[in-house]
């Protein structure tokens, strides 16, 4: 039997985790937390470690991207609809180091039909922005995988 790390942690303010995210283990690895889960809107920290940098001692821009990621895909997801990345920009303008707390804010741009246009915007502790990343999302008609037993 394969062990699964648990989903991301939940800060104190949005409640309990949903299902999608309970089985982020992608997430829960990086030690990502969700600070707000709102219809549209979604705050996702992230504190960087030392493995979390590259060979110029910075943040490694893909998991600056994999946090601003992650708050689109809960923004994205607001209902009980699957909805993916349809695809998705970010732009680079601070870089961080080991010990600094990053945090994505998303929200929702707008969505029609089955797609819809969400910016995140990634700032470090003290407020200034990393990074600005625009997501595209496309809602399936794919089923929302079971529930893992406990």
């Amino acid at each position: 039997m394969t062990e699964t790390a648990p989903g991301p942690s939940s800060a104190s303010g949005p409640g309990p985790l949903r299902p999608m995210m309970r089985r982020d283990r992608a997430s829960a690895a990086l030690g990502m937390r969700v600070e707000a889960d709102e219809p549209g809107r979604a705050v996702v920290s992230m504190l960087v470690r030392e493995d979390m940098t590259n060979g110029f001692d910075i943040t490694h821009g893909g998991l600056v991207f994999t946090l601003a990621d992650t708050a689109f895909a809960i923004v994205c997801n607001e209902d009980e609809r699957v909805t993916v990345a349809g695809g998705a920009d970010i732009t680079f303008l601070k870089s961080t180091r080991a010990g600094q707390t990053l945090t994505a804010t998303g929200v929702r741009r707008a969505r029609n039909g089955r797609t819809g246009l969400y910016d995140i915007t990634v700032t470090d502790e003290t407020g200034d922005v990393v990074a600005e990343f625009r997501g595209r999302s496309i809602t399936t008609d794919r089923p929302f995988p079971d529930e893992e037993p406990s």
